[in-house]
């Protein structure tokens, strides 16, 4: 009998030992906290989708009020005036934010790496050398796409204007035209209008994803999309933001294990439309979620790139440490 007890006390022991060895994520109850959180339409806005759905039937941790807009300039005025608390934006206009509002905002999640894909139509390109000798078209000219585009040719031996001949476009419709009216065409294009391209032209393909080929020049990852919040919200609200950080973490990590039910609240809070192309285009987006010393090591480096292109495209200088959020 004493050896059955004595069997007893040493596997609860082991147990409670096992059971204390591994770590437990601590819990974060919900708050009564109104966030008013922006998003522009299309991949920055993707992670959001399966959270606004969450919010909607108040089953998330604050209580958020989303809303969507079109363009950059929107979340500026937004952020300007305090209308937005937390802001889904590119990683140069987050810079800028910092730079416009002397340091008013931080950068508390990066959530979309590269969303530059090469389209083709009747060429055959399968490394970025294959498009040695070739005009490309893209958008972007003086902003993020130009600089990429040149880095990534320049670093595997082709000079732009040499080697190839890049043309800018001001307008991404141009570049589905283009493809439509031609029978050999190359275009760089952001998601999902790489996507769209490919819908409406059976003889189109994305042939290149520019976020693996940036992989393999550089050492950090590419970083197009962020999350940013006004400080003034993040001191008055910190367990908030905490809590936003652990929504939208499950969220992204929703959007990237069921892209179909993903691509359906797209279309239905209209972020990436019709689901149909949300599904095609949302494994192409490099949809992510990095935060703390992973966020700083990767955008400091893509912003430090920016920098050495055109600082302008950053809003004319590096952020501070304090630009880059880590929570206490």
């Amino acid at each position: 009998m004493k050896k059955i007890v004595s069997l007893v006390l040493v596997l609860l022991l082991a147990l409670g030992l096992t059971a204390c060895g591994e770590p437990k994520e601590p819990v974060i109850e919900k708050l009564d906290v109104t966030a008013n959180v922006f998003a522009i339409k299309g991949p920055t806005g993707i992670g959001m989708a399966p959270l606004m759905d969450k919010a909607e039937k108040n089953e998330g941790l604050l209580n958020y009020k989303f809303n969507l807009v079109g363009s950059n300039e929107e979340i500026v005025a937004k952020i300007g005036n305090k209308e937005a608390d937390i802001a889904a934006v590119a990683t140069n206009l987050a810079s800028t934010l910092y730079n416009k509002t002397n340091g008013g905002v931080s950068v508390i999640a990066i959530n979309t790496l590269g969303v530059l894909n090469v389209v083709a139509k009747g060429e055959e390109i399968k490394t970025i050398k294959d498009l040695k000798g070739k005009t490309i078209l893209s958008t972007g000219q003086g902003a993020n796409p130009e600089y990429i585009i040149n880095y990534v040719l320049e670093k595997n031996g082709l000079k732009v204007g040499e080697d190839v001949t890049v043309k800018f476009v001001t307008q991404p419709t141009e570049l589905i035209a283009h493809v439509n009216l031609s029978d050999k065409a190359i275009v760089v294009a952001p998601q999902p209008v790489a996507t769209n391209i490919t819908l409406k032209n059976k003889d189109a393909k994305i042939v290149l994803d520019i976020s693996k080929e940036w992989d393999k020049i550089s050492d950090t990852k590419l970083v197009m999309g962020c999350v940013i919040a006004r400080n003034e919200f993040i001191e008055q609200n910190p367990e908030a933001v905490k809590a936003f950080l652990k929504d939208y973490k499950d969220s992204i990590t929703a959007v990237n294990s069921d892209i179909e039910t993903a691509a359906a609240l797209c279309e239905k809070y209209e972020i990436v439309t019709p689901a149909a192309a949300a599904k095609a285009a949302i494994p192409y987006c490099n949809i992510a979620f990095q935060e703390g010393k992973e966020l700083k090591t990767n955008l400091s480096a893509y912003l430090n790139f920016l920098n050495e292109s055109n600082p302008q495209s950053i809003g004319g200088a590096l952020p501070k440490d304090d630009f880059y959020y880590e929570a206490k």
